[in-house]
């Protein structure tokens, strides 16, 4: 399991999670994603903790929770959805798909 925290100040650190989120548990790992473009903290962290308990724990007392002048939104991390493939659409198989005459 994994936790998602959300509301992040963009200038958190790792370490500054690693501190609020050890007061709950063993933290295993972190997560903080960043814009591609810029290279930007995008306001969002995953936190993994040694047990499930633990992380039950640290969801319980910190959503919600004010942390650097933010609301943190703290619970269990969805699954990533699929994505549907990336790709230009618009060649001939398409038009033929739609029964269009060019």
């Amino acid at each position: 399991m994994s936790i998602y925290v959300g509301n992040l100040s963009y200038q958190v650190t790792e370490t500054e999670i690693n501190e609020v989120f050890s007061e709950y548990g063993e933290v295993k790992r972190i997560q903080i994603p960043t814009d591609r473009e810029t290279g930007r903290m995008r306001g969002f962290a995953f936190v993994e903790m040694a047990s499930e308990s633990e992380e039950l724990a640290a969801i319980d007392a910190l959503d919600g929770a004010e942390w650097m002048g933010r609301d943190l939104k703290v619970n269990k991390a969805r699954p990533r959805e699929e994505r549907p493939a990336r790709g230009g659409g618009g060649g001939w198989d398409n038009r033929k798909r739609n029964n269009r005459r060019y």
